[in-house]
């Protein structure tokens, strides 16, 4: 094999591993940060709920990486998801799960809000659960997002999230059925 296809393939093979390696500052939990963020999303925000809810989202999430029985990074198990190899743990796995934990927690100051990312264009669709104060737009709220680092809980208000344009999961649900319709 030439050289220069052996530096291409290297070269691939490292921004790859960069790509899903877990960045430092998201190993580490951070309830009170979290906590403190959803607390101020609102001036009706419950501060108990906002560290119930925090110290959830970080122990629900690790709790779903050993029940996943993730190994590797997001997008190696969602492959081994794909061949039969692994029974759950795509994005929509993370957020349905984390979603049915966070409702049982029967909120009352926060709204829980499901999204997805992506599916506009060609790049694979990412589903997310975001919380906001109750009743404020999705768009105001901050992102949970557990299956980005395979159980290590990334979380940002939504502005902040560069990496993700979220749309509201029932929007892309209903534009897709309204494409099929006009098929």
């Amino acid at each position: 094999m030439p050289r220069t296809l052996i530096w291409i393939y290297t070269c691939l093979l490292c921004a790859l591993v960069a790509a899903c390696s877990v960045p430092e500052e998201v190993k580490t939990p951070d309830v009170a940060g979290l906590s403190t963020t959803l607390a101020a999303l609102g001036p009706d925000v419950s501060n108990d709920e906002a560290q119930r809810v925090a110290a959830i989202a970080y122990s629900y999430s690790q709790q779903l990486a050993v029940e996943y029985n993730v190994t590797d990074s997001a997008l190696i198990h969602n492959a081994k998801v794909n061949q039969g190899l692994r029974p759950r743990g795509l994005c929509w796995h993370w957020a349905h799960d984390l979603e049915a934990r966070l409702t049982a927690e029967n909120l009352q100051s926060l709204q829980i809000h499901r999204a997805i990312a992506n599916a506009y264009n060609l790049r694979i669709e990412h589903s997310t659960v975001i919380l906001s104060s109750k009743g404020a737009a999705m768009e105001d709220g901050v992102v949970l997002d557990p299956w980005r680092y395979g159980g290590n809980l990334f979380w940002a208000p939504v502005e902040l999230d560069t990496r993700y344009e979220w749309v509201p999961r029932q929007k892309v649900f209903d534009d897709k059925a309204a494409r099929e319709n006009r098929s």
